[in-house]
């Protein structure tokens, strides 16, 4: 049977290449514009023969409405690599002759790939797919529609229902197919899997595209510049008559993709690519490190063009003056001789990665060397949503039908102009239905339910991606296994799968599908590696957590959380937020509790530092500890560095013996300076002490707000009352303004420990009423009469003592009063003095 047109004078262009959608990558289409399809006379759906190098076949896609009137083809490196092509080549692309596949024969693309896998299961998810010999494909199963209209719809469709599992990365080569030629699979189609790879005389398998790539654009923008355009167009830079750059070094912390962009960009640019793991070319016999080094630059010359890819290189080329071997000396003379030497005109590129590009040798960190230092940075919430988009490409995901979300997507299709009316009516059916019944009917409803459930994976993936603020790539990777390992170990625990089994049932794999509460499951067991190093947490404190302090809570709000959830706002009115607040006051008031809950509210993440646990009895240690910390902070903005205890780090200079803390201050305030425009980091110190401080840190740019926590009054007690007595049970004749009365001079701290003493009282008077066996039992009488008494609260009175004097608040108010100016008048004139 024919697919394509056949006669007359076939149509054909010639369109630039350009990188997937994410969500496109492994399905076998490519995006054009409306205006390209309608000269070539297809529509989408249809099939499309695209020639570069060698001819492969794809399915048209309507192009993404920015990309509207561009002659661009969007298409996934699978693909490219099928056509021989590059982001930026031109292809030729016409309306393809394609006839139905009688037999496919499909294997591993990896060689040391062995799976057993019936041809039946593998063709269901190539349903409509064209495939020619020697193809690279990806047996997909996402249940998204692409195709908008396609005449495969019906059978794409059909195939969501029967689904029973995604293959998530395994490629396949096409070995053969019957007939030859541009072939379509169908449900009428014989496809073979042969268990391992076989040689099909074809180019080399793309192991990683830029599509493999999430939250990096810049990056790769700028490493393509860099490494691409040398080594495919040398010419350019030969008639500018100029050198094209020898290395590139990438930096940033451990798991951001430094090696996988770099792989990427030698598959990419079809280069050999050797990779280096910088602590193998070390050697314990004399000249052998340098040995394997020549060898390695021998083989790149050889093969340009090439790609050189040192990894750890901070491990082989520390800075000569501070290691003491001989070996490590003599590696870095050689690497700086053989990258002086590589003379074949772009052919030959170095890239390097390194998480400490301050150990490298600076000679190597020049131009002629290595010209250009790009940063592969934590990734922002749009790059974290990337990176999951493309961790769960092939995950089976079950999003959550909740009623709200389901009509605000449907509201979404209705704006995009899908028929109002069908909109309209399922959204008074959904109105009515529970979340169970949401799903059916959206299923019931064949031209919509991709879509709409495309759209509720998309936001469960954003609603991710804005909570795992401080996560790498690596670490994005981890929580989408953990989330799938969560699925598995449910299964086993409920007895529905075996690991003795020799095959699982089908009907047991159709239900391995991944919830929402299956990744903030394995959220808990994941934690940013951007922060292992330095204590952290996401504080789960909230304002309503915290009794009073109505003003100073306000006054965080303005300085902390409206920076970080307005910029635009602080940008527009031309204002910078402040470095630094200072929160002091009694102890025992709150101030370590507001820091968290401001943290929380802002939605950062929590860097707490005890003062005392900085300092360290060697020379330079806790400089480098304070260093460290900010680092990490901007690394993992947007984050709240509180520093607790601060009187112990920064009290005035002069006043150490030993010039520990005046070292300390210095690196403090380097740090504070340093800390720039919307990077997302603010300090917040607490102390007992503010007259003690140096007064350095006190002055605008530095701690820019002091926040004055003060003992709690009467209206503040009850407050906190209420907060610590929430899910306590409490007998009728308790009154907590009685208490609130009662409390003169306690603070939040001691509020907290007279509740929890009264509740105590409460226990032990009971025990004592009641049977020992009931007791032991916690039977329902003893349970049930577990009250707290006013008389137990009298009692828990007597045991706790206020910590506040009335000595202490006149100290912290004229502390307070100190900071204000002066007004006098001088012949109508008012002077300010401080």
């Amino acid at each position: 049977m024919i697919f394509g047109k056949e006669g007359g004078r076939k149509k054909e262009i010639k369109l630039r290449v350009a990188e997937a959608l994410k969500r496109d990558v492994g399905r076998g289409i490519v995006r054009i514009d409306r205006k390209y399809q309608k000269q070539l006379g297809v529509e989408p759906g249809d099939i499309v023969s695209i020639t570069g190098e060698r001819t492969t076949a794809a399915i048209v896609a309507n192009a993404h409405p920015d990309d509207r009137g561009l002659d661009i083809v969007r298409m996934d490196g699978y693909i490219r690599r099928n056509a021989g092509v590059s982001i930026g080549d031109h292809v030729t692309v016409s309306r393809a002759e394609v006839q139905e596949a009688r037999k496919v024969v499909l294997a591993p693309a990896q060689k040391g790939v062995f799976i057993q896998i019936p041809g039946e299961i593998v063709k269901r998810n190539l349903l409509g797919r064209p495939v020619t010999k020697g193809d690279l494909i990806v047996a997909s199963s996402r249940e998204e529609s692409y195709y908008g209209g396609s005449p495969f719809d019906e059978i794409l469709k059909g195939l969501f229902e029967t689904m029973p599992i995604g293959f998530g990365e395994i490629k396949f080569t096409v070995v053969n197919t019957v007939p030859k030629g541009i072939v379509q699979i169908s449900y009428e189609t014989e496809v073979e899997v042969l268990p391992q790879a076989v040689e099909v005389r074809e180019e080399a398998v793309p192991e990683v595209t830029y599509e493999d790539i999430g939250g990096l654009s810049d990056a790769i923008q700028k490493i393509r510049e860099m490494v691409e355009l040398p080594l495919k167009h040398p010419e350019l830079f030969e008639r500018l008559g100029i050198e094209p750059p020898k290395g590139v070094l990438l930096y940033g912390p451990p798991g951001t993709g430094k090696t996988l962009l770099a792989k990427a960009v030698a598959n990419e640019a079809n280069a050999h690519f050797i990779a280096i793991n910088g602590p193998e070319i070390m050697s314990k016999f004399y000249g052998e490190s340098e040995e394997k080094l020549r060898e390695i630059f021998k083989e790149a010359q050889e093969n340009a063009p090439s790609i050189i890819f040192i990894d750890e290189i901070d491990a082989i080329a520390p800075k000569r003056e501070e290691v003491t071997g001989e070996v490590e000396k003599r590696v870095v003379s050689q690497l700086l001789t053989l990258m002086d030497g590589l003379k074949s005109r772009g052919k030959v590129i170095v890239i390097a990665a390194t998480n400490r590009p301050d150990a490298i040798d600076p000679a190597l960190r020049r131009p002629g060397r290595f010209d250009r230092e790009i940063e592969v940075g934590v990734p922002d919430k749009q790059g974290r949503k990337e990176i999951l988009q493309i961790h769960t490409r092939g995950m089976p995901i079950e999003p959550d039908y909740d009623r709200n979300t389901v009509i605000k997507v449907l509201k979404e299709l209705e704006k995009r102009g899908v028929d109002r009316a069908l909109i309209e009516r399922l959204i008074e059916r959904v109105r009515k239905a529970s979340d169970e019944e949401i799903k059916e009917i959206l299923r019931s409803e064949n031209e919509i339910y991709p879509e709409v459930r495309a759209r509720l994976i998309d936001l469960l993936l954003e609603e991710l991606a804005e909570i795992t603020y401080g996560f790498v790539g690596a670490d994005l990777a981890a929580l989408a296994r953990e989330a799938a390992m969560v699925v598995l170990r449910r299964l086993i625990k409920e007895g529905k799968v075996n690991p003795e089994q020799e095959r699982i049932p089908p009907e047991v794999l159709q239900e391995l599908r991944v919830r929402r509460e299956d990744f903030y499951e394995a959220l808990k067991m994941i934690e940013p590696s951007a922060l292992r190093e330095v204590l952290i947490e996401v504080p789960n404190v909230h304002w309503d957590d915290i009794g009073g302090l109505e003003e100073a809570k306000q006054e965080l709000r303005e300085a902390v959380e409206w920076p970080l959830k307005y910029p635009k706002a602080f940008q527009r009115l031309g204002i910078e937020p402040p470095k630094g607040i200072l929160l002091y006051g009694p102890p025992g008031t709150g101030k370590t509790l507001l820091a968290k809950a401001v943290a929380n509210e802002s939605e950062a993440n929590f860097i707490g530092i005890r003062g005392p646990e900085v300092l360290s009895k060697w020379v330079g240690e806790s400089e480098k500890r304070v260093r460290e910390i900010f680092r990490k902070a901007r690394q993992a903005a947007p984050t709240v560095i509180f520093i607790d205890e601060i009187d112990a780090i920064a009290p005035a200079r002069g006043s150490d013996v030993n010039r520990v803390t005046d070292r300390l201050i210095n690196q403090l305030l380097t740090e504070m300076d340093g800390i720039q425009e919307n990077s997302g980091v603010v300090v917040i110190a607490a102390t007992n002490r503010p007259d003690i401080l140096d007064p350095a840190l006190l002055r605008p740019g530095r701690f820019d707000r002091l926040i004055l926590v003060p003992a709690p009054d009467e209206k503040a007690r009850l407050e906190i009352l209420k907060v610590h007595t929430r899910n306590v049970p409490l007998a009728e004749e308790v009154s907590l303004e009685e208490l609130a009365r009662k409390t003169e001079g306690y603070s939040g701290a001691d509020i907290e420990a007279l509740v929890r003493e009264a509740a105590l009282t409460a226990m032990r008077r009971i025990m004592k009423e009641l049977p020992r066996e009931s007791v032991e039992e916690e039977s329902e009488e003893f349970l049930g009469r577990l009250r707290v008494s006013k008389r137990d609260f009298e009692e828990a009175l007597k045991k706790i003592r206020p910590s506040i004097t009335p000595y202490m608040m006149d100290y912290y108010r004229k502390f307070e009063e100190s900071r204000k100016p002066k007004i006098e008048k001088r012949g109508g004139v008012d002077y300010y003095t401080f």
